[in-house]
């Protein structure tokens, strides 16, 4: 069992940078495939970009691709998402998400077994 904490969210004009952190509790984080997600207000949760537990393989959602990296440090048991270029419509709650690392990453929220709770980023036009 892993648990989740969120930080590094808040307000930023377009065009500026931010980078989430994603903290994790126990000493299997390696073995975790991890993931970050969205959800805007009245909207579903969406994927943003996820990273392998074997190899750091990385997968971005097209709408983030080129602008945000994922990455992680597992001496830290600690994953990142590095945003640069921010837009208006990147407003929304972050979402940090792990599952075990043998299933490989996914782009589905419902196949991650472990949330946080979230982090607000908003960006202004």
């Amino acid at each position: 069992q892993v648990q989740l904490v969120e930080s590094g969210g808040g307000l930023v004009q377009a065009g500026g940078s931010l980078r989430l952190s994603c903290a994790a509790s126990g000493r299997t984080f390696s073995t975790y495939a991890m993931g970050w997600f969205r959800q805007a207000p009245g909207k579903e949760r969406e994927f943003v970009a996820a990273i392998s537990a074997s190899d750091s393989r990385t997968y971005y959602a097209d709408s983030v691709k080129g602008r945000f990296t994922i990455s992680r440090d597992n001496a830290k048991n600690t994953m990142y998402l590095q945003m640069y270029s921010l837009k208006p419509e990147d407003t929304a709650v972050y979402y940090c998400a792990a599952r075990p690392g043998y299933y490989g990453t996914s782009y589905y929220p419902n196949d991650y077994d472990y949330w946080g709770q979230g982090t607000q980023v908003t960006v202004s036009s």
